[in-house]
């Protein structure tokens, strides 16, 4: 049922949140707007069921216009992977005279720059992400979805955002984030296996909505594996900056350290973490922290992930993939030297992704050490292996192909 728009005067009683309006059965209608990627409520909505052709879905999408279903759950996931389908179709290039010169540079010339094809892929990425999230279906208070054959996604809905409030009233939510919802509790529930953790079934990391999942296992396995530094502290003192699902913290203490400080600023990677390290019986070693970057006080070892790509994120959940001007890396750098106790190590988790990507140089990465105070005691390497390192349909692959993740080990400079 759709909701009534609210009576003329009492939009001030209301709370400020986003809100979603159209028209239907010759009524205006209302509800609060939900979105994970920040995305403003489309101005022009219609309802949509499943007499509505994929063709003309797709012309209403890409013109701006949201469709409110009204059809048959099932069916518009169909219409869903259609719209997809339709997005993704590769465009026809258009056809030139092309004139050789001795000079001609056919590699260069047929070869675009890292960065171009880089952020040309993420504008289709935007674009493909607005197109389909034009697929809208309502939720009740409850988080239920009246329409038929509709899975029930309460839980997923929860863990996401919360307990519902019963009298917060009915939301209206793009279908690819409701599907994105119940993917992630299905993660959740499965967890990923981590073998840097040891045998299973105590090796999994279950990640939450929101929370970057430890699926690329080569990073882990690095920090696993180097050498502690010899400090003499006793007990021995980590920092795990930025610990997302807290893999990193479970590590660590897994290893032997007796006092592990994990930090992040995001309440849902804070929540995942406990969860985590409450699964592994590792809780009681690692005390969490809502901060930004470093806790009080300094420690033998301090292990930083930071996103990898220093890029803007395109929504608040790509966060801990692009790293806007490298504010976290250059935060990590500056506040180390502090924080380390005599003999103590920064390590550092990056990839050289975006050195491939023509976004970061190695020249900008040692000055930055450098600038920072610090100095390099030894790096080491390893090959990524997650698909889409194989996968030569991709945009990227030539860089991924390419890409190296490597342990840094910082020191303060003398």
């Amino acid at each position: 049922m759709s909701a009534p728009a609210p009576a003329p005067g009492s939009e001030s009683l209301l709370p400020a949140v986003a809100v979603i309006t159209w028209t239907e059965d010759d009524k205006a209608c209302s509800a609060r707007w939900r979105s994970e990627r920040g995305a403003q409520p489309p101005k022009r909505v219609v309802l949509a069921d499943d007499t509505l052709a994929a063709d003309a879905a797709y012309r209403l999408a890409c013109e701006g216009t949201a469709l409110l279903w009204r059809g048959d759950f099932q069916n518009a996931r169909q219409l869903l992977q259609a719209l997809a389908r339709r997005v993704d179709k590769p465009a026809k290039p258009a056809r030139r005279k092309t004139v050789q010169t001795p000079d001609s540079d056919d590699a260069g010339a047929s070869a675009a720059a890292p960065a171009d094809a880089f952020h040309r892929h993420r504008q289709a990425q935007a674009q493909r992400a607005r197109v389909l999230g034009m697929v809208l279906v309502q939720l009740d208070a409850g988080y239920g979805i009246a329409l038929r054959r509709a899975p029930d996604v309460r839980q997923a809905c929860t863990e996401a955002w919360g307990a519902p409030e019963p009298d917060a009233g009915d939301a209206v939510v793009s279908l690819r984030e409701v599907l994105g919802l119940i993917g992630a509790h299905e993660w959740r529930k499965k967890g990923v296996e981590v073998a840097a953790l040891g045998e299973p079934p105590g090796n999994r990391i279950h990640p939450h909505y929101g929370v970057f999942s430890p699926v690329r296992g080569e990073y882990v396995s690095l920090v696993a594996q180097m050498p502690l530094p010899p400090t003499g502290e006793s007990p021995f003192t980590a920092f795990d900056i930025g610990t997302g699902t807290g893999v990193l913290a479970a590590v660590l203490t897994r290893r032997g350290i007796h006092r592990v400080v994990a930090t992040d600023q995001d309440p849902r990677a804070l929540a995942c973490a406990k969860d985590n390290l409450a699964r592994l019986k590792l809780q009681a070693t690692v005390e969490l922290l809502q901060t930004d970057l470093f806790p009080e006080g300094r420690a033998s070892l301090v292990v930083c992930n930071p996103p990898w790509l220093p890029a803007r994120p395109g929504s608040p959940i790509e966060g801990a993939i692009y790293d806007e001007g490298s504010q976290m890396l250059l935060g990590f750098l500056k506040g180390l030297a502090p924080h380390l106790l005599p003999g103590g190590e920064g390590w550092l988790i990056l990839s050289d992704l975006a050195e491939h990507l023509g976004l970061r140089t190695r020249a900008w990465l040692l000055a930055a050490i450098d600038e920072t105070g610090l100095k390099v005691l030894g790096r080491a390497d390893t090959k990524p292996n997650h698909p889409k390192v194989l996968d030569e349909t991709d945009p990227l692959h030539r860089a991924r192909a390419a890409e190296i993740t490597s342990l840094w080990r910082l020191a303060p400079a003398p």
